[in-house]
C-alpha cells in the first residue's frame, strides 16, 4: 500500500527551524555530559535579540577536552561567568543560568547530519556594535568576521 506524505521528500521545513547567525542570547540550561573520548557541556540558549527570532532556543556543545579548552574559556569569559570559579578550573552548571552574551552560530552537516556550531562569542555589552552591520544589510554577512 503506499501513502502519500506531502513534504517527506523535502528539507526545506528542517532548514526554516536552523538558526544561524548572530544573536544576543541567554543561557537557558546547562549540563556536563562525560564521554570517554570527547567530555562536553551541552548547552541551551534562548533568543533575546533580533526580534524577530526572540524567545527561539539553540543547543549546542562545548567540548571539554585538552584542545578544545580555549573555546569553553572564551564562552565562560565573554558571557561573564564567575572569575574565581573560572581561576579554580570549575564549571558550576547553576552560576551559568541566565548568563548573557553575543553568540554567533552556523550549521554544519557531517556524515548526512546537521550540526549546531558555536562559532564565537561577544559579551553582551557589544550587541549594539556588533548587530548594527547585521540590521542594516538585512543579511548579517558583513559583521561576520568582527566577532
Amino acid at each position: 500500500m503506499k501513502r502519500h506524505i506531502p513534504s517527506l521528500h523535502s528539507r526545506q521545513q528542517d532548514r526554516e527551524r536552523l538558526l544561524e547567525g548572530l544573536f544576543l542570547v541567554r543561557v537557558d540550561a546547562a549540563s556536563y555530559r562525560w564521554h570517554p573520548q570527547k567530555p562536553f557541556l551541552s548547552v541551551r540558549f534562548v533568543v533575546l535579540e533580533p526580534e524577530p527570532f526572540a524567545g527561539r532556543s539553540l543547543s549546542g556543545r562545548l567540548y571539554c577536552t585538552e584542545r578544545a579548552l580555549w573555546k569553553l574559556n572564551w564562552f565562560l569569559r565573554d558571557f561573564g561567568y564567575d572569575s574565581d570559579l573560572l581561576s579554580r578550573d570549575q564549571v558550576d552548571e547553576k552560576a551559568l543560568l541566565n548568563l548573557r552574551g553575543v553568540l554567533r552560530t552556523s550549521y554544519v552537516t557531517l556524515n548526512g547530519r546537521s550540526f549546531q556550531n558555536l562559532e564565537a562569542f561577544a559579551p553582551a555589552g557589544n550587541w549594539e556594535e556588533l548587530a548594527a552591520p547585521a540590521i542594516g544589510n538585512g543579511n548579517g554577512q558583513e559583521n561576520a568576521d568582527d566577532l
